[in-house]
């Protein structure tokens, strides 16, 4: 399981981050958060209900043991990185969100699942217009710019060149902070 909750040292106190560990402590005393509770925080977070899936992928990404609960470490990290990090770093974790099956390389039904996930999210919080393309036009339109050796995955390398090489499809692809991170993060809701 994680770690035991330590609060940082008074001298830290000052620091966001220290914030961040005092808010998370409150909504998570024990230092751990599940995925039923990610789930719905999250999604009172982004006010969208259709946000579930993608809340799902999130937490899969933010889990990085792999022990099926989130600490306050791997959700800093997480955050530290989409908001502060390189474009390379951010592409990284956005490859791992999309790589569901962990071998290293997207499929086409990988995308689709995550691009899916995304769009009821946006749509369920009104945050895509109704002329937009479809998930299934948008991971054609992605495969067709990086999987340039047409072997129908996309590697990491082919995911990173090709995303920064195209400002579409690094926008498409690196996971917006503001989906992982709420203005006030795991804040319960009063019944």
């Amino acid at each position: 399981m994680g770690q035991a909750a330590v609060l940082p040292s008074r001298r830290e106190e000052s620091s966001e981050l220290y914030q961040w560990f005092r808010k998370f402590i409150h909504e998570c005393p024990c230092g751990l958060i599940t995925l039923h509770e990610f789930q719905k925080h999250f999604c009172d977070g982004t006010g969208a209900r259709g946000s579930a899936e993608y809340a799902e992928e999130i937490f899969r990404t933010l889990d990085s043991n792999g022990d099926g609960l989130v600490d306050f470490r791997e959700y800093v990290v997480a955050i530290s990185m989409l908001i502060e990090g390189s474009a390379v770093e951010k592409l990284r974790w956005s490859f791992k969100l999309y790589d569901k099956d962990k071998d290293g390389t997207i499929t086409r039904e990988e995308m689709l699942e995550i691009m899916q996930a995304v769009y009821k999210m946006s749509v369920a919080a009104s945050l895509t217009p109704q002329n937009s393309m479809t998930a299934e036009e948008c991971t054609n339109r992605i495969f067709q710019r990086l999987d340039k050796d047409n072997n129908a995955i996309i590697s990491l390398v082919e995911f990173i060149e090709g995303a920064l090489r195209d400002d579409w499809i690094r926008e498409m692809l690196e996971c917006d902070p503001s989906t992982v991170m709420v203005e006030r993060p795991f804040k319960r809701q009063p019944l």
